[in-house]
């Protein structure tokens, strides 16, 4: 089925969502597209994302990057953003994510979870993301307290990353590159629920630690020797600031060279 085009697609990568995708499209911001990329669900997620008006994406090939990079691929508006289809981000709020991008005062903003009841964050869960923001601090010299899966970014810029990864390393290489190019990156605080359904990834240890050795098999990535800008493909902020709100995220500054970030990796 065909939607008519938006002001900003929402990339769902989707993997056995039923209970959470009613919730979850009922706040996607008026206007906005939900592209739901189902990534082999066996529950009817498709069909039940289909009904509640959302683009449907099919990736066979499994992994959250995949399926991340298949809405990117299928996304046609300027602006796209990505969050969790499982309930525990409310897409509602994206507006103040995607607000910093729009007015043209960031090229990437993460939404920094704060969890909002016990148990929303497995305790390894966040230890493991701790490690995670030390190391690409080291890597970068990005100060990020959060590397969440909720964020926003123009289309074209992130297409021009050229980002490769198709596991759980994806949102990482995102703004490990985006910080080598030189990105204004910054971030925003958002509630963390208790999602809905089971985690696949930091439900158990296991899959916490493939996640993080993923990652950590991105912070070992050499930086580009050509970076890409994300201001080629922004245009002028004055008629896009209307399109949503505008928050006061905590900066965070980037390193001036693709020298810079060698060094802060050693």
């Amino acid at each position: 089925m065909e939607t008519p085009p938006s002001s900003v697609d929402v990339v769902l990568p989707c993997l056995d969502e039923a209970q959470a995708l009613p919730w979850v499209l009922e706040r996607i911001p008026p206007g906005w597209r939900a592209i739901v990329v189902d990534n082999g669900s066996s529950d009817g997620s498709p069909d039940i994302a289909r009904q509640l008006g959302a683009y449907v994406v099919h990736e066979p090939q499994r992994g959250f990057g995949a399926a991340c990079h298949a809405g990117l691929l299928a996304a046609t508006a300027d602006m796209v953003c990505f969050c969790d289809c499982d309930a525990s981000l409310d897409p509602s709020l994206l507006p103040l994510v995607a607000g910093p991008v729009l007015d043209g005062t960031a090229d990437l903003v993460l939404g920094r979870r704060r969890p909002t009841a016990r148990g929303a964050w497995p305790v390894h869960a966040r230890v493991a993301n701790m490690e995670l923001a030390r190391l690409v601090r080291r890597r970068t010299g990005l100060r990020l307290h959060d590397l969440g899966p909720m964020r926003a970014a123009r289309r074209e810029a992130l297409l021009a990353l050229g980002l490769t990864d198709r596991r759980s390393g994806y949102p990482l290489q995102m703004v490990v590159r985006a910080a080598d190019a030189g990105w204004r990156v910054a971030e925003t605080d958002v509630p963390y629920h208790p999602r809905t359904g089971r985690s696949k990834v930091t439900g158990t240890w296991r899959g916490t630690w493939q996640a993080v050795r993923d990652m950590r098999a991105v912070l070992a990535e050499q930086p580009a020797a050509t970076p890409v800008s994300a201001s080629a493909s922004a245009p002028a902020p004055a008629a896009a600031s209307a399109s949503a709100p505008t928050p006061t995220p905590t900066p965070t500054p980037t390193p001036a060279s693709a020298e810079r970030a060698r060094g802060a990796a050693r």
